[in-house]
């Protein structure tokens, strides 16, 4: 089917584009502001089809909320402790948010943007680009980036990620979508069955900043190796439920599988592959039903879970872990493919 593109919505005087791509039976919607995704219809067992990620019907509720609801966030997604750090001897002072330190790239990042957009009609696909000019929340290097959704007839949505830059700097772009694969208006994921395939964790501080210790899962409620009831899950690690990086299995740089979200009650399942090294869990902990999303649902506490592939968070300031460097003449790659059954 040909790529439906209309105006979702205009910023300050701005249109912002939407494309509606469909193939294989599901509907994937993204929009040029903060190159994000914001329906994904997907059928379940019996054959109805339903909305399964999180978000608004205005732009103006994303800027308004800190959720990051189906963005591509940057230029470093998640967080750098104390809001700085140091390449080839020079400190780099970043823009805060979340004090003291900054988190998706600071208060004025990638997921607030518009970016531009081409639709591939050939390919069933929509690229965003984005230019960052030096010095953009405190990073280095005019970076330029582009998003590109790719959704297929075998049922897998593409996501690439690519960056380029003319002076060293960091990178980390990530996709920060909101799954609920009962549908985003069903009310929590205690529902739903989760696996992912690492066998450390990054622990954190109190401020959610890691402590450069990488620990086993052995023994502990972030086994979640041979799959597990979010029910159970989340009573067992308890309070806001899991916001941690996973240090996933195989090699970076290749594409792998390394996690499966399944909702028995409709048979959908999404299995998640990703080149990256890390793999952040958030189950929507500090959500609350004062958001009101699409078509007025309020998404309480554990609404959805966002999957993020990515560099573990605090990687510049932490020398063994990934490292988040880009050099000019080199080219940034962050893939996932997440591919839906329903059975």
């Amino acid at each position: 089917m040909p790529i439906e593109s209309f105006l979702f919505d205009t910023l300050e005087g701005r249109p912002v584009e939407g494309f509606t791509l469909s193939a294989g039976g599901l509907e994937a919607t993204v929009i040029a502001h903060g190159a994000r995704l914001v329906r994904m219809t997907v059928p379940g067992r019996d054959g109805t089809s339903a909305d399964v990620v999180l978000g608004f019907d205005r732009v103006a509720d994303y800027l308004a909320s800190d959720a990051y609801f189906g963005a591509t966030c940057g230029r470093y997604g998640n967080r750098i402790g104390g809001a700085a750090f140091w390449l080839d001897g020079v400190r780099h002072e970043l823009a805060v948010n979340e004090p003291p330190n900054q988190l998706h790239g600071g208060p004025e990042g990638f997921d607030r943007r518009i970016w531009d957009a081409t639709a591939e009609e050939a390919e069933n696909a929509v690229i965003f680009t984005l230019v960052s000019p030096d010095g953009d929340q405190g990073y280095p290097g005019t970076l330029t980036a582009t998003t590109r959704y790719q959704l297929s007839d075998d049922g897998v949505l593409d996501i690439r990620m690519t960056a380029t830059t003319d002076r060293p700097t960091i990178v980390n772009l990530v996709h920060h979508s909101y799954w609920n694969l009962g549908g985003h208006a069903t009310g929590d994921l205690r529902d739903h069955r989760l696996t992912v395939q690492g066998g450390f964790t990054t622990p954190v501080g109190a401020a959610l900043i890691p402590t450069g210790e990488v620990r086993p899962v052995d023994g502990t409620p972030f086994d979640l190796r041979g799959g597990i009831g979010l029910d159970d899950a989340l009573e067992a690690v308890g309070g806001l439920g899991f916001d941690h990086n996973w240090c996933l299995e195989g090699p970076a740089g290749e594409l792998r599988p390394v996690a499966v979200l399944e909702h028995p009650a409709s048979g959908r399942r999404m299995e998640l592959a990703t080149d990256q090294p890390g793999l952040q869990v958030y189950t929507g902990g500090y959500l609350s039903e004062q958001v009101v999303g699409k078509g007025g649902q309020r998404y309480r506490r554990f609404a959805g879970l966002a999957l993020e592939s990515q560099r573990f968070p605090g990687s510049p300031n932490i020398g063994h872990f990934p490292s988040a460097r880009l050099d000019p003449g080199e080219t940034y790659l962050h893939r996932m493919q997440l591919r839906f059954r329903a059975g």
